[in-house]
């Protein structure tokens, strides 16, 4: 008699809609996720530094953003007692693997910049 195999349900798959992975997938790379990764991957942000840091996120944006990446477990909000109060924010550390991914990445896309001017150079629309 053979093993049964693993519960679909148990099966991460981020090409199924309806599995968590995905979603989480499509929180990382919305357009200031992957971003806020990265900036918080060089060390915690006050809000405020983090809007300075990911130029052109605005207010609304960032704290969306942060409150998703908060859910998923990828960043940590932390409420300083002092005066003034203040709230640091800071990677976990299944963000900080994340962020690391995410680096390479943006590694590869900014050392491809000259090819990537000359691809659009050269494109034609159609």
């Amino acid at each position: 008699m053979s093993e049964p195999g693993p519960s679909p349900a148990l099966v991460a798959d981020v090409f199924a809609r309806d599995c968590t992975s995905r979603s989480v997938f499509e929180d990382v790379t919305a357009r200031w996720a992957s971003l806020v990764l990265l900036a918080l991957a060089e060390g915690g942000y006050r809000f405020n530094a983090l809007r300075r840091r990911v130029d052109g996120v605005s207010e609304k944006m960032l704290s969306q953003t942060l409150q998703a990446l908060e859910r998923d477990g990828m960043v940590s909000r932390e409420v300083v007692t002092a005066i003034p109060p203040r709230v640091e924010y800071d990677l976990t550390p299944l963000g900080a693997r994340v962020a690391g991914r995410l680096r390479d990445l943006a590694d590869v896309l900014e050392e491809a910049v000259p090819e990537v001017e000359q691809a659009r150079a050269g494109h034609r629309p159609r």
